[in-house]
């Protein structure tokens, strides 16, 4: 327990308390239980739950999604000390869930329906706290259901409510929710250890008091304030019913235990799921420790003769936006509880329930601001709509069974989505002619038959298909069948058809029919034009981030015993310039020379004579923004060998100057400047220092190009390609002879 967040932890244990009590004599008297049993529960869910529970937010207690599963469930045994053997067993069985680590359950609830419920607690809230609030309190405890203990629903009792206005207890919640909504402009919001839910109900017994003294027409009833039954302290016993133990080995005990583990289990983990998601801190509660804490939690509200306890979400909303900073504040509000029943409870039963029932239309307020709908409507219909069901399902039914409601409409949008989607289908340019390639996602079901069958049958004659299942954990059956089926219908409509990526279990006989690889034939048809055009086709992929799979191992496979490179790059060593990378391209397409400044030597145009006589049909000088190299001949730097490089880049460094459009020294564009007459510079020097090259370029045989790389634009622009007719141009180039 951390000291300093007490002044923090303190005040919201105190709200949290004032908002808990009456609600746990309410669900007690709504159960059909003694009233000292929600009491009971609170405590435990404060003190035990609290201290062993993960959770720095979650707030245990009597929750009101058990109370109908208690009713019934004392008709059907006959007894409460019966009752209390079958939350007894249900702590054990809930302990064993959480020692066995059942708390996965929690991650398979979507975020739509997490905020949905917390959207839909906050309009309950509000709804069911406005009867309280203008004073008609026939409905005791945060019984969150549509269909009321009392035969009264949601909306009629809102209408009811309106029938029987009690005047003071409108006042104080109007003047108590002003206060809430102004608080942080006042200065008493620094006072750490005076939150305003804790003002706003001194404010109320305040108001009433003097209500009661000066303007009688406006005091509020007994009928109205919290209601805390008298306890004789010498006479505990008598408040405490113990658990008839005989009944161990009856059948029906057994199934009552199951269905409260079940229950409670289910709600404490969606409750902890929504509340880490309002928590400030977005610290996450681990559920399996939280269903062991729950499950200490029953077994003692069993021995002790409590109802089940469960994480409660109204509770644990108020905790956190009463600022409490760790998991102190609930065992506080325990504490508080259990001292409540003993010596407070005078001073408690003058608060107005009016008061209370403002912090929790506030609470409400918050949880479901319109701000929430906007943002999940952004989302798309995919989210919109499990959400807003999943709210609606909430307020008309009850908690688990809305929640269940938008599970269902998560899981029709997740299989519309899968059924319309399941794959990813793209058609790209390679050396080897247009492939289309399929991708399949993690799980491919069934569903996706229709249109996986459809998609491949409508490929045209002769292409080149490429199905990836490396992404696939699950492949159906069927899926596996209608693949299959299409390797017998391509063979017939002479398309080549690759299967890469499937699991052992999935495998299938001959799955690769071609390679993307450059081999010997197709490197001689391709022309100087046709990977000048490729290489710009990869390094848009590049810009877009669509880059292809490369297959490195069967690439491998097909280029082990000889290359057919399609070009050859002089490329500076910056580590951000990879011309394989950058032209998206596969093993064997690609020679590289890497020279600082893509400077050129005689041994570097012997190189590139090596290129040609291996098969490459285009040469690139590629330079790029912000080269280190240039820097350094801007900067006349020589020493040592770096001499060698600077020295040529220098030629281009006075070239730029000479000129009549030369950019500020120092500058940018200045770099630039230089970096594209250096590659110029380049070119020009491959077309004196080769003769042999000269006579390629003049047959047709081989392409010359020069090559601006933006590194931060991801960009690559090719100058024009160098012609016979540029050649004079060239070597008659004034720099170089200089």
């Amino acid at each position: 327990m951390n000291i300093k967040e007490l002044k923090y932890d303190i005040p919201a244990g105190i709200v949290v308390f004032l908002v808990a009590l009456p609600l746990c004599l309410g669900i007690a008297l709504a159960s059909g239980a003694p009233l000292f049993s929600g009491i009971i529960s609170g405590i435990i869910g404060g003190l035990i739950v609290g201290m062993l529970s993960g959770s720095q937010t979650s707030v245990s207690g009597p929750a009101a999604g058990l109370a109908a599963v208690v009713l019934a469930s004392i008709t059907k045994l006959g007894a409460f000390e019966i009752l209390l053997v079958a939350i007894l067993i249900a702590g054990v069985l809930q302990l064993a869930m959480g020692v066995f680590r059942a708390g996965f359950i929690a991650n398979y609830v979507p975020s739509n329906v997490i905020k949905g419920l917390l959207a839909a607690i906050g309009v309950l809230l509000i709804l069911k706290q406005i009867p309280h609030a203008v004073g008609y309190d026939a409905n005791q405890g945060d019984d969150l259901s549509f269909a009321q203990a009392n035969g009264e629903n949601t909306f009629s009792a809102l209408v009811s409510a309106f029938q029987v206005v009690t005047p003071g207890a409108i006042v104080i919640a109007g003047l108590s929710m002003l206060v809430l909504l102004y608080w942080d402009r006042t200065p008493l919001k620094n006072v750490k250890l005076l939150p305003a839910p804790l003002f706003v109900v001194v404010l109320g017994v305040a108001l009433n008091v003097l209500f009661s003294k000066y303007v009688p027409g406006l005091a509020i009833e007994p009928s109205h304030l919290v209601d805390i039954p008298p306890v004789d302290v010498n006479n505990l016993g008598a408040f405490v019913q113990l658990p008839d133990l005989a009944h161990l080995a009856n059948k029906d005990v057994w199934i009552v235990a199951a269905t409260i583990a079940i229950v409670a289990s289910l709600e404490t983990l969606l409750n902890i799921e929504a509340v880490d998601k309002l928590d400030p801190h977005k610290r996450e509660t681990p559920p399996n420790r939280e269903l062991v804490a729950q499950g200490v939690g029953n077994i003692f509200a069993g021995l002790l003769g409590g109802l089940p306890v469960t994480s409660v979400i109204v509770r644990s909303s108020v905790n956190i936006h009463s600022g409490n900073r760790t998991k102190a504040s609930a065992v506080f509000h325990g504490l508080l509880l259990l001292a409540s029943v003993l010596v407070l409870s005078p001073l408690l039963n003058l608060i107005p329930l009016a008061a209370l029932a403002a912090i929790l239309i506030m609470t409400g307020y918050k949880l479901a601001k319109i701000s929430l709908f906007t943002d999940m409507y952004k989302k798309g219909w995919s989210q919109f709509v499990p959400f807003v069901i999943t709210v609606v399902a909430i307020v008309v039914t009850d908690l688990l069974m809305g929640v269940l409601i938008g599970l269902a409409a998560s899981l029709f949008y997740l299989m519309r989505s899968n059924f319309r989607n399941p794959f990813s289908i793209e058609q790209y340019r390679l050396h080897i002619g247009e492939v289309i390639k399929m991708e399949l996602p993690n799980q491919v079901s069934f569903l996706n038959k229709a249109t996986i069958k459809t998609a491949l049958w409508d490929i045209p004659n002769g292409a080149k298909v490429l199905i990836d299942a490396s992404n696939a954990d699950y492949i159906d059956h069927d899926v596996l069948e209608t693949i299959e089926d299409y390797r017998v219908a391509a063979a017939e409509r002479d398309v080549q058809l690759n299967i890469i990526g499937l699991r052992d279990e999935y495998q299938l006989n001959d799955p690769i029919q071609f390679v993307p690889a450059l081999d010997k034939e197709t490197q001689t048809r391709l022309q100087p034009g046709d990977v000048l055009q490729l290489l710009r086709d990869g390094n848009e992929r590049f810009k877009a981030g669509r880059w292809i799979k490369k297959y490195y191992l069967h690439q491998v496979d097909a280029t082990a015993s000889s290359q057919h490179p399609m070009a050859v790059v002089v490329n500076c060593i910056d580590s951000r310039t990879s011309p394989e990378i950058i032209f998206d391209a596969g093993l064997g397409d690609l020679l590289t020379i890497r020279i600082a400044g893509n400077v050129i030597s005689k041994e570097i145009i012997g190189s590139l004579e090596i290129a040609h006589k291996l098969g490459a049909k285009l040469i690139v000088v590629k330079g790029h923004s912000s080269c280190g190299a240039v820097g350094l001949a801007l900067k006349n730097e020589h020493a040592h060998s770096i001499g060698s490089i600077t020295g040529k880049i220098g030629v281009a460094v006075r070239q730029c100057q000479c000129g009549d459009h030369h950019a500020p020294a120092g500058s940018k564009e200045q770099l630039e400047q230089v970096t594209r007459q250096n590659i110029e510079n380049s070119l020009a020097e491959i077309i004196n220092g080769s003769e042999y090259l000269r006579g390629c370029i003049e047959r047709g045989e081989m392409g010359l190009v020069g090559a601006y790389h933006d590194i931060a634009a991801r960009n690559v622009e090719f100058g024009p390609m160098v012609t016979p007719d540029r050649f004079e141009r060239y070597r008659s180039n004034p720099g170089l002879a200089a």
